[in-house]
């Protein structure tokens, strides 16, 4: 969609380069065809319900809903709550124990730091609120309509997008085939 609109507004552009005119195209579908957290949480349920996944042993893994926090310091209240309070523990244990537990202390302490430190650092995508207005990308359409462009051949109308149809057709078996290699 994003090269589409590319070519197309480059051919319009183009033929209008008298013109020294900068306009910002944003193919976004956050604005008419948004996909909400919710929707996404649902659809890699049913994924994953409708195509188990198995771990190396062969074991089918059991699938639950995802949690979605509406604010950062909640996911984080959590990770201390349920992780770093633990480890503190194991800390203290250990040194109790005679270091007998370093290992597994500093290997679980560096695992709990690691994503700690992904959660603030993805906090601003994370937890965005906001969506991107594409009226001149409907403006585009409308001009490239008018001067001939075939938009059916060059769909890059957000609307047009079946969220669930790509999601577990493409999306969802695409990220496992090439990106988590399962």
């Amino acid at each position: 969609m994003v090269v589409n609109a590319m070519v197309v507004a480059m051919k319009l552009h183009y033929a209008e380069r008298q013109h020294v005119c900068e306009t910002i195209y944003h193919v976004s579908s956050s604005f008419r065809n948004p996909l909400t957290l919710s929707d996404l949480r649902n659809l890699f349920h049913c994924y994953f319900i409708k195509n188990p996944w198995i771990d190396a042993n062969g074991v089918r893994v059991k699938v639950g809903q995802l949690t979605f926090f509406s604010k950062a310091n909640r996911y984080l209240l959590l990770m201390q709550m349920k992780y770093v309070l633990p480890l503190k523990v194991l800390y203290l244990a250990n040194i109790l124990c005679c270091q007998r537990f370093k290992k597994i202390y500093k290997n679980l302490n560096r695992k709990i730091n690691f994503v700690i430190q992904l959660a603030k650092l993805y906090e601003p995508y994370a937890f965005f609120l906001g969506s991107f207005n594409d009226e001149n990308l409907v403006e585009l359409q409308r001009v490239a309509e008018e001067q001939g462009i075939d938009l059916a051949e060059f769909n890059f109308d957000s609307e047009s997008i079946e969220w669930e149809e790509y999601m577990m057709n493409i999306h969802i078996p695409g990220l496992l085939k090439y990106g988590i290699k399962s």
